[in-house]
């Protein structure tokens, strides 16, 4: 029996651009700048397995440059918003470093943000190739959408049945004496 790896999601301020095989043209500052974050999975070893890069928006993008006006647009909006930065997580690149790297951080980024109080949806801007079809398909997005230059994956983060049920009896266990 192979034992499961624990695994932790952190952001990171620093990586080797040149690793990136999806998006190596976006430099440093553009993957940091206006809200934007890098997130590393690191493993048991405080080693990281695989590298996730997001814009955050409140419109689905179809190319980079409208990700970074939609991003910066975002990131302007959320001075008047308490620091609250769009609504939609955009994932436009990710790669792994070790093997099932890449896995492991598509199902910890969709834990993050399904407890988010701010995120609804989790999109992908992907280049138009067949790797990137199946990594998505794979990891239970859906096509979302076909661009000139890029496809939009998304991955569903509605609340099971169960998750809604637990917080309806939340808000009213108080009210209820034997659940006190």
């Amino acid at each position: 029996m192979t034992e499961e790896k624990k695994f932790q999601l952190a952001e990171l301020k620093d990586i080797n651009i040149d690793e990136d095989p999806v998006r190596p043209e976006l430099d440093l500052e553009f993957r940091t700048s206006f809200g934007r974050k890098i997130f590393g999975l690191k493993d048991e070893d405080g080693e990281v397995a695989a590298i996730m890069c997001f814009a955050f928006t409140d419109k689905v993008p179809t190319s980079v440059e409208e990700m970074d006006i939609l991003s910066k647009d975002a990131a302007m909006q959320a001075v008047h918003r308490a620091g609250v930065q769009g609504s939609i997580a955009i994932a436009y690149t990710v790669w792994a470093k070790k093997k099932g790297g890449g896995k492991h951080i598509v199902n910890e980024v969709y834990k993050m943000i399904k407890q988010s109080s701010h995120l609804n949806r989790l999109v992908t801007l992907s280049p138009l190739t067949a790797m990137a079809e199946r990594f998505h398909l794979k990891n239970g997005a859906k096509l979302l959408q076909v661009n000139e230059t890029t496809q939009n994956f998304e991955y569903d983060i509605e609340l099971e049945q169960w998750e809604k049920f637990l917080t309806r009896v939340k808000k009213i266990k108080d009210k209820i004496p034997f659940l006190k």
